[in-house]
């Protein structure tokens, strides 16, 4: 679509967990440009999500540091909220804007804006960015309007066994083993997942003694997660998007922890409906991307993942209502 009005451009391209942690930058820029058309450039299986934020008038599709098509007039705004460049960068600036918000760092030391730091929590940096311009956000500005999309099923404990690479994934057994143990504590079990975790989902059902019921992986979309998630009475995964999903709906939640630190992209501190779960010190982070299971994420027993689930004490069967949200083209 070409936009009507000035426009103010987020380039955010990448996944579900990274998105939402943008969404109190999105609404400080919303509310600093009123009378703009807000655009997010992000791949396109998000834009059920990104009308629920509230912030966003138009998703533009686009895939991992690939130009972004922009229809019509250069932006009045365009923020850079995808990286610390120059990569990134330079697909903002092709854009033309009046205005461009970015990070300077030791990859790009030209820029005109705030430093990067590798050790801040991924929602806090995005604040940070915005505020450089005078835009207050908030970092607990993270919650979504429920979706109005129908749940697979309501007031379950959902399990998500899987993650983008092997480093978060915690063993599917332990998985197994926390979902019979929900199970047997009275709690329908649903496990998520993409299409290709469709396996493992079925791994973990089947050594949990669950039926085929029990699988929503490949099953939804993003929009069924989402619905499902918002409805769920309790959600356990590790850290990835879904863990994400939790906080913006408000939802209980066991996060586990391996390579990276809750500290750079655990729920809000001193938020009791999140527990997160991690093993490590204040040594160098692992490797998110690593093929295997972190050592820190191993050191977590099913033991630590049942006291954690017990001292939330998900007891509701009932789903919460959807409510209402805006149409995102």
């Amino acid at each position: 679509m070409r936009p009507a009005r000035p426009a103010v451009l987020v380039l955010r391209a990448l996944g579900l967990g990274d998105f939402l942690t943008g969404v109190p930058a999105y609404r400080a820029l919303r509310a600093a440009y009123p009378g703009h058309e807000m655009m997010l450039a992000a791949p396109r299986a998000l834009a059920p999500l990104a009308e629920l934020t509230g912030a966003i008038d138009w998703l533009l599709p686009v895939s991992e540091l690939q130009p972004v098509r922009w229809p019509g007039r250069a932006p009045a705004v365009a923020a850079d909220l995808h990286g610390n460049g120059p990569a990134s960068h330079r697909l903002v600036l092709a854009l033309g804007a009046g205005t461009t918000m970015m990070y300077a760092s030791p990859a790009a030391p030209d820029v005109a804006g705030p430093w990067w730091d590798d050790e801040e929590h991924e929602v806090s940096r995005w604040c940070r960015l915005v505020g450089w311009w005078d835009i207050p956000a908030d970092p607990a500005d993270l919650r979504l309007t429920p979706p109005q999309a129908r749940p697979v099923q309501r007031g379950a404990v959902v399990l998500h066994p899987g993650a983008a690479s092997g480093s978060r994934r915690w063993p599917p057994d332990r998985y197994a083993a926390v979902a019979r143990a929900v199970a047997a504590e009275g709690h329908s079990v649903v496990i998520t997942g993409s299409g290709p975790e469709m396996p493992l989902a079925r791994q973990v059902a089947a050594a949990a003694g669950l039926g085929p019921r029990s699988v929503a992986a490949g099953q939804t979309g993003l929009a069924g997660l989402a619905a499902l998630v918002a409805s769920a009475v309790l959600v356990i995964s590790n850290d990835t998007g879904v863990a994400h999903l939790a906080v913006a709906f408000g939802i209980p939640s066991v996060t586990l922890f391996g390579p990276v630190s809750p500290e750079l992209w655990g729920p809000p501190a001193g938020n009791g409906r999140h527990r997160v779960l991690w093993k490590g010190t204040g040594g160098r982070p692992g490797d998110p991307h690593g093929a295997e299971a972190d050592p820190r994420l191993l050191r977590i027993q099913v033991d630590d993942v049942m006291a954690a689930v017990r001292a939330l004490r998900p007891t509701s069967s009932a789903g919460k209502p959807a409510g209402c949200h805006r149409a995102v083209r």
